[in-house]
């Protein structure tokens, strides 16, 4: 991926290295535990894992120096969250409407968000109750050890997803969903949630259809590497890899074939309306 010359973001909230603000989850039970390692690095909010949970200050002491390939990864992910601002800044002005840019938090171990206190071990998230996406970049060695999906292109799509649950919560759909799930049981609610990652995945394609006309980001070999991750993050795969069997009424997040097609329909339409996941009537 061409990123280095790129434009970088302002929104970046750096808060690694702050032990003082990080906090250690106690009381939640081993079940919480295995919950919360279900959805591993599936970008979910993680307020319904996390509610009820008490949380404990670890002593605080010095930031660590960081190193030089973290910082480097610290700058890649705000020049991908610059490009993400430029291409859904254009999209709402065609739309009439002002695109208000999320601030990315960066942080260690642990961090406390309007979500309730978010956790390295859940992967990246993003909180609609501020506005913000979540990442602590050992999660990108973990993409690339556990799930084997190298590539920095790899590493653009997960910001893209988040960047894409901001844009369903500015339009709305985020909280629509949320509203109709408490109606629905629990097979039914976990099939809305798929709808709506899956549309994530979408709108992260169709960033990198713009991005790419716009500015020319894309190498040989990127989308190989961004449908391999999407495919390594798949409920049915995860599943698998954790427990050797699949559920698909447990899927919040789409199968790996899912996961890649709607990415794939994004990159190739770059269109909105070809990510309406609600409508379709086969994922």
């Amino acid at each position: 991926m061409r990123w280095r010359t790129g434009r970088r973001s302002s929104n970046i909230d750096d808060r690694r290295g702050r032990r003082h603000g990080g906090r250690r989850l106690v009381g939640g039970g081993i079940g919480t535990i295995v919950l919360v390692l279900a959805a591993l690095y599936l970008g979910i909010d993680p307020t319904p894992l996390l509610q009820g949970i008490q949380v404990e200050s670890p002593p605080s002491g010095p930031a660590q120096p960081r190193p030089a390939a973290e910082n480097e990864l610290a700058d890649f992910v705000a020049v991908v969250l610059a490009d993400t601002e430029d291409t859904w800044k254009a999209q709402f002005a065609a739309g009439n409407a002002t695109y208000r840019e999320p601030v990315l938090v960066l942080f260690t171990d642990a961090v406390r968000s309007a979500c309730g206190m978010g956790s390295a071990a859940m992967g990246p998230f993003y909180c609609p109750a501020d506005q913000k996406i979540y990442i602590d970049l050992g999660f990108y060695r973990d993409l690339r050890e556990r799930f084997h999906a190298p590539g920095d292109f790899a590493q653009a799509y997960v910001i893209a997803h988040e960047v894409g649950h901001h844009v369903q919560n500015l339009l709305g759909i985020s909280g629509q969903v949320a509203q109709q799930r408490q109606r629905l049981d629990k097979v039914s609610a976990n099939q809305l949630s798929v709808r709506l990652e899956l549309q994530a995945d979408c709108l992260a394609g169709l960033w990198a259809n713009h991005a790419d006309r716009a500015r020319n980001i894309l190498e040989r070999g990127d989308i190989d590497e961004a449908l391999n991750a999407a495919s390594a993050i798949g409920d049915d795969r995860i599943q698998r890899q954790s427990r050797g069997t699949v559920v698909p009424d447990s899927f919040t997040h789409g199968s790996s074939e899912q996961r890649v097609r709607w990415f794939q329909r994004g990159l190739q339409s770059g269109q909105i309306g070809a990510c309406d996941t609600f409508s379709a009537t086969s994922l």
